[in-house]
């Protein structure tokens, strides 16, 4: 008889009390006593950073990121930086916050140590408990000319443009006949604003610095996205047992939901927080589970609630994150039986991945990858299952410049990180297999920073 959901991921949650605190489980820690034996098949990775031991950046980080920014826009003869995208806003100044409608800003000066903010009320509290020298806010969106509840003024109408708002703010502080740097290109609508109330002042694009620091990770960086990833192997770990256990008595959706649940428990366990504000940040643990035909289509858009069966192709994916750092990983299985068909097609894609791996070094075009990844694809006699790029840059974001793409002739340098995205799609014989993974671009290759296997023994199941 086989186990319930319930009574599998009960016992797996309670494991994880003997795992052991810190994020470098998958050495030196006491086997958790779960169903299943997947955690003896991850590898070990000699080219894998070291993990941090840290929830998220320090302050300090984020400072001398922002003195690299200074440096950088000072060439454009910038006065000061204004960031208005949020994930430029975490990056640098680290406040992690969520953005709706409400139009939120965040103001550095190149030539002092400050930040100064203009944002909605709701995140005052936010805003002045993390690093801040000044703030302005506006009560909510859409904001009547002096109406703020929250100081007893209830006011109705005389509707707020809050761009010129911030404006206004800009000229307070000093900013009417300055340069300032933006981070995203204003169209002709908002300068028209500019030239009515800062006519004097000049608007310079500097997106570009912005992101091209971000698509390069420091050290610290990548060790928060190891930490990440040696959870997700375990994740995986769990998830291959589970379906190794719960087989075609689970559907998709409880697998997914069942993963997750665990994973959750096993970041959380370790991250220190005490509900306040600024702790447990940029923490996030999806996974999803689809089997069946929903694998045949690289975005497919049903509903996912199908029990599964044998000779399916089932896909566990997702993406796990600490303090804002991490990445996708993503296995492709195979429930038997499976014909010659199935089993070249999944060693297309597995060779793809290796390639890669061993492509993705420093010095070459993204381009280049690319073209190699394809042109085997090609010759392997698969061309009508591509459907998509080799890969995506891999940002707190999520997708991120540069791209494993054709069309893309960025030079990879060591620190950037990608996913792993080689993946066939065969509509016609309903299966797929997509691979995604974190891959960090180093001198020498690319290194996969899972410990999730890419064999047969890990992803052809009988059930």
């Amino acid at each position: 008889m086989k186990t319930s959901r319930r009574d599998f991921v009960k016992g797996s949650l309670a494991s994880l009390t003997l795992a052991g605190g810190g994020a470098s489980f998958l050495s030196g820690c006491q086997k958790a006593p779960v169903r299943g034996d997947s955690e003896k098949l991850l590898i070990t990775n000699p080219d894998h950073p070291q993990p941090a031991t840290y929830d998220r950046l320090p302050l300090s980080w984020y400072k001398n990121t922002v003195k690299r920014l200074k440096e950088k826009v000072a060439e454009k003869g910038v006065d000061a930086i204004l960031l208005q995208d949020r994930w430029n806003i975490i990056y640098f100044s680290g406040l992690f916050h969520t953005t709706t409608e409400r139009p939120f800003y965040c103001l550095f000066p190149v030539k002092e140590d400050a930040v100064f903010w203009y944002h909605p009320g709701l995140d005052l509290d936010i805003v002045k408990t993390w690093w801040c020298t000044d703030n302005e806010y506006y009560y909510d969106y859409h904001h009547a000319r002096g109406g703020y509840p929250d100081q007893g003024k209830v006011v109705m109408g005389n509707t707020v443009d809050i761009f010129e708002w911030l404006l206004e703010g800009l000229k307070k502080r000093g900013f009417a006949d300055k340069t300032i740097g933006v981070d995203a290109e204003w169209p002709p609508s908002k300068m028209n604003k500019v030239n009515k109330i800062l006519p004097r002042a000049k608007v310079v694009d500097i997106s570009q610095e912005c992101i091209k620091m971000r698509m390069v990770k420091t050290k610290e960086e990548i060790a928060l996205c190891q930490r990440s990833m040696n959870y997700f192997s375990k994740i995986h770990a769990f998830a291959r047992d589970y379906i190794l256990e719960r087989g075609t008595d689970a559907t998709d959706f409880e697998i997914g939901h069942a993963v997750e649940e665990y994973g959750t428990n096993l970041v959380l366990k370790d991250i220190k927080r005490d509900g306040a504000p600024h702790t447990a940040v940029g923490v996030r643990v999806g996974i999803g589970c689809r089997t069946g035909r929903g694998t045949a289509y690289p975005h497919p858009n049903q509903f996912h609630h199908n029990k599964v069966k044998k000779g399916d192709s089932l896909q566990v994916a997702g993406l796990v994150s600490i303090g804002g750092y991490g990445g996708e990983c993503y296995r492709y299985y195979q429930i038997a039986p499976w014909d010659a068909h199935r089993e070249k097609v999944w060693e297309v894609v597995t060779e793809a991945v290796r390639m890669q791996e061993r492509e993705s070094k420093a010095g070459v075009t993204c381009a280049e990858v690319a073209y190699k990844v394809h042109k085997y694809q090609v010759e392997q006699g698969v061309t009508k299952l591509l459907y998509q790029r080799v890969a995506h840059g891999q940002g707190m974001e999520g997708h991120q410049p540069p791209y494993i793409a054709l069309g893309d002739m960025t030079v990879l340098e060591e620190g950037m990180t990608f996913s792993v995205e080689p993946g066939l799609f065969d509509p016609e014989n309903d299966f797929g297999y997509n691979p995604s993974d974190l891959l960090l671009v180093t001198k020498e290759k690319g290194v996969l920073m899972s410990s999730v296997p890419y064999s047969k023994e890990w992803m052809f199941l009988k059930l």
